[in-house]
């Protein structure tokens, strides 16, 4: 199992991410991930450090779908690729729907409908076809430029069953939020396992989780770590759905209680590196590709700084 890092913060100048994609030059760290930028754009902070000199494998998890449209979202991601000359997990998601109303004017319809057109074409383009699409959310007749293949994968934000089915079938990844690893083991992956039985080309789906971490100390508070870290996504109703599902009944109104129910139920691992690490284990022995360790509480809380020094450690420790 490879361990990634998440960028912890919203840079609002580039040369902010310039430790952290160092992290994964200097450690065992596979790959820097970002979650969809909303000061600086995402995409551009992984060129601009190819343009530097710094050149890393990235992900993206996951870029809301209906701010790009599928062909846009395939062009930036092999862009990303030819810019670092490093593997891409280009990942997408729907968004919730007050984000989608926001966005669009009015929701997805049917938002499993909408990812199964979107990633199909996205793929479709990175694999050099022309792709036809004619769906009730995206229509398009289109192929990329023609030049060498990029190493992209496309992956699908998964946090029920049904999405984790649809990745199962169609990507080639499936991203996890928030998910333990007994949740995954007893739901996600069985229902990617069902949507394979549909796939009709390609290797099975990968499955890299992002897992918000944070290590002990005298100074600091397990409740607010996470409230940091996962506070804001477990007041949306699709995550306390998820949560819900997975047995970690919160009340979603940002109480101080569901942000211990996070650590109780083994969705956000706090404590020394060796007790992450006892924890990590677990992902790995259901068969997680890939785990990224998201610092955002402590990047929230204490800075950067204190994020990065987090993660140096934690993944010295796998060392």
């Amino acid at each position: 199992m490879r361990l990634s890092i998440l960028l912890p913060f919203g840079p609002v100048r580039p040369e902010q991410v310039v430790p952290f994609a160092n992290l994964v030059h200097w450690t065992c760290a596979h790959r820097l991930w970002q979650g969809h930028g909303m000061l600086l754009d995402s995409h551009h902070l992984i060129n601009w450090l190819a343009g530097i000199g710094i050149r890393v494998p990235s992900g993206f998890g996951v870029s809301l779908m209906p701010l790009r449209s599928p062909y846009q979202a395939a062009l930036e991601a092999r862009s990303v690729a030819l810019n670092t000359g490093h593997s891409v997990v280009a990942g997408f998601g729907p968004g919730g729907v007050a984000a989608q109303r926001s966005f669009m004017g009015k929701p997805y319809a049917s938002p499993l409908a909408a990812s199964r057109e979107y990633v199909s074409t996205v793929r479709g383009l990175l694999s050099g076809e022309v792709t036809e699409v004619h769906g009730d959310h995206y229509s398009s007749v289109s192929r990329l430029v023609e030049f060498k293949p990029a190493p992209v994968s496309v992956g699908l934000g998964v946090l029920r069953e049904k999405m984790a089915a649809l990745a199962g079938e169609i990507a080639d990844v499936a991203i996890t939020w928030l998910g333990s690893a007994h949740y995954l083991h007893e739901t996600l992956m069985p229902a990617m396992e069902e949507g394979a039985r549909e796939r009709r080309s390609g290797d099975p789906a990968k499955v890299t989780a992002i897992v918000p971490v944070a290590l002990s100390g005298p100074d600091r508070k397990v409740a607010d770590l996470a409230a940091a870290a996962c506070g804001q996504h477990i007041q949306a109703p699709h995550y306390k759905d998820a949560l819900r599902k997975a047995g970690v009944d919160i009340s979603g109104d940002g109480s101080p209680g569901d942000a211990v129910k996070l650590v109780d139920g083994g969705v956000f691992l706090y404590g020394t590196a060796e007790e992450i690490h006892k924890r990590l284990d677990e992902y790995r022995k259901i068969g997680v590709d890939e785990v990224v360790l998201n610092a955002t509480g402590v990047g929230n809380i204490a800075g950067p700084r204190a994020a990065a020094t987090d993660l140096l450690e934690i993944l010295d420790a796998a060392s």
